[in-house]
């Protein structure tokens, strides 16, 4: 594989491949008002979207900005379905084949066969290792201060132009990076733009090279902006904090977060949803009161007859999934158990306990 990218922006920008990205885009999406307008006359937009990319007459639309408030206030920023079919064909013709193989193999957000319990379970038999190669090692959990509102354009263009030799993709790439506007001088992506998540992880990709290049750590793993080294002494977690720190700042304009700190292994380590030790995994406090808060909710609406069953039972299979990777039988057990809404008529009670008790045998 080459270094960089050349010379097939033209070659990738085809019908074919744009349909494909729109079936991509559409995915769960079927019966929005917006896709259904797109599928009207899907065939001359498409080829629309195509000739206007070719002719460099394409401009994305205008964000439609909203909050949410889980797990913690953000701004979100949704363009029109057809700027996310771009998108689509952007990320899957030239960031996954050419630039994600250059990745550290210990980077897990956004990537496909990793995710956050590929990433704890690395974390994990890396403090094994520690802990029978060291004994009582340190750990050093960080995190970026506002990741995506920080991000600089002009550096993450920068670092694209290291990737792209294409002209022609290179001048579209600084199009999707910088909007509309190339001279605002504006701080930030995104969230909520499918670029936004690969061009992050681009960024962060710097970090990843200087710690295992130049610091040499061994144990790191990374999940976007939260991070995980294991290190031998109290000592050496401080001089390398403040060289991750100095780097972030001078190269990427980045800064830790205040809870950024060093501690020893015993205290375990809080990554992905769970906490993890040497010899098992817990689930954070947070999600064990979030789930406990949301069945007195669901048990509430469910006397007031109010309860949309469906959407509830899809809400717990999610927890379930999430709690099925740690230690958390006796947990799971008690939230199916307080559920009022899985318990029917006396006479099916004994059977319905059955079943939890099945399926709790199964997921121990």
């Amino acid at each position: 594989m080459s270094k960089k990218i050349r010379n097939c922006f033209y070659e990738k920008l085809t019908f074919k491949k744009m349909m494909e990205a729109h079936y991509r885009a559409r995915k769960h999406k079927v019966y929005r008002e917006e896709v259904i307008q797109f599928e009207l006359n899907l065939e001359n937009n498409i080829t629309n979207l195509v000739n206007n990319i070719r002719n460099k007459k394409y401009v994305m639309g205008n964000y439609r900005t909203f909050v949410i408030y889980e797990p913690k206030e953000r701004v979100i920023k949704s363009l029109p379905y057809v700027d996310r079919i771009v998108h689509q064909w952007y990320v899957e013709e030239f960031i996954k084949p050419y630039i994600i193989p250059k990745f550290i193999n210990t980077t897990y957000a956004c990537l496909e066969d990793r995710g956050t319990h590929k990433a704890t379970e690395k974390v994990q038999q890396y403090m094994r290792i520690c802990k029978r190669n060291c004994g009582d090692f340190w750990v050093l959990k960080c995190d970026i201060r506002k990741f995506f509102y920080s991000i600089d354009p002009v550096i993450l263009y920068e670092i694209m132009q290291k990737y792209i030799q294409d002209k022609a993709l290179m001048s579209f790439t600084k199009l999707l990076i910088f909007g509309k506007n190339h001279t605002t001088g504006e701080v930030g992506i995104p969230i909520g733009n499918y670029t936004s998540q690969f061009f992050a992880n681009i960024y962060l990709n710097e970090l990843d090279q200087y710690v295992k290049r130049e610091l040499k750590i061994k144990y790191y793993v990374r999940y976007m902006d939260d991070f995980v080294l294991l290190l031998k002494t109290k000592q050496e977690a401080i001089e390398i904090k403040k060289k991750i720190n100095e780097f972030i700042q001078t190269k990427l304009h980045l800064s830790l977060n205040d809870k950024s700190r060093y501690y020893p292994q015993k205290m375990g380590v809080n990554f992905c949803g769970y906490r993890i030790f040497t010899t098992h995994r817990l689930l954070r406090t947070n999600s064990k009161k979030k789930i406990k808060s949301n069945v007195k909710k669901w048990n509430k609406l469910y006397l007031k007859g109010k309860l949309d069953l469906e959407k509830t039972m899809q809400s717990i299979n999610s927890w379930l999934g999430h709690s099925s990777h740690c230690n958390s039988y006796k947990l799971t057990k008690k939230v199916l158990n307080s559920c009022e809404f899985l318990m029917g008529p006396k006479i099916e009670r004994q059977m319905e306990q059955n079943l939890i008790n099945d399926f709790l045998t199964q997921s121990q």
